[in-house]
């Protein structure tokens, strides 16, 4: 049923977006490195593999220099523009495409490169692979400011893999063993609340069930205790 709802979503989403989508595909074709969509191997619904569709915010190169695909706070493999495209979330809107060709839906959990797919256990990436990855979804909302994590002491590939990668884990397999119409629609409605009120906290009063952050987490992901 979803699928039907992820292809009238996409369609209707491109058409009313076009008008928008248009300057920015001409804005970044004139700066930067004159890139315009990014693109990149990420992991799908039965482990299959599939390429991804973003607009370019980083250098080129970005995936061979210094954290790999873990963007941290004022990384700067960021371009000028890509930083806005990147905190008003307008560079995934390219996922759209991804969504009405079948390789992701609406909600779901993040579609991971190989990467950090490797940095979850074998249960969550078996959880993970029973489902198709989503352009938002539960573990994506809560990690709506990961890059803002992402800085301090905390700014480290070992922080991601040994705190951030884990408690991510714990949500996507909380989102596959709960999956239903009513978490997509409330999914749906927290993405659209949260770009307006970013410092809100309706996702754990929406979604009470879920699981708890680890201490190191509590205050950056504005947990309720």
């Amino acid at each position: 049923m979803t699928r039907f709802f992820d292809l009238l979503f996409s369609i209707i989403a491109l058409l009313l977006l076009s008008p928008f989508l248009v300057p920015v595909v001409l804005i970044l074709r004139f700066t930067g490195e004159c890139e315009v969509f990014f693109l990149q191997e990420r992991i799908g619904k039965n482990g299959k593999k599939f390429k991804l569709y973003k607009f370019a915010t980083m250098l080129k190169n970005s995936p061979n220099i210094g954290s790999g695909t873990v963007t941290m706070r004022d990384d700067n493999r960021v371009l000028p523009v890509g930083k806005f495209l990147r905190k008003t979330k307008i560079n995934e809107l390219p996922q759209l495409l991804n969504i009405f060709f079948g390789d992701m839906s609406v909600i779901g959990p993040r579609p991971l490169t190989y990467q950090t797919f490797r940095a979850y256990s074998e249960t969550t990436q078996s959880f993970i692979k029973q489902v198709r990855p989503g352009l938002s979804g539960v573990g994506s909302i809560i990690f709506r400011g990961e890059e803002e994590i992402l800085h301090g002491a905390k700014a480290s590939v070992e922080f991601y893999v040994e705190i951030i990668a884990p408690y991510k884990g714990a949500l996507e397999e909380w989102y596959v063993s709960n999956k239903s119409l009513y978490i997509y629609f409330s999914a749906i409605f927290v993405t659209t609340w949260v770009l307006f009120n970013p410092r809100t906290r309706i996702v754990w009063w929406l979604f009470r069930d879920l699981p708890e952050p680890p201490a190191e987490l509590k205050k950056a992901l504005k947990y309720i205790d």
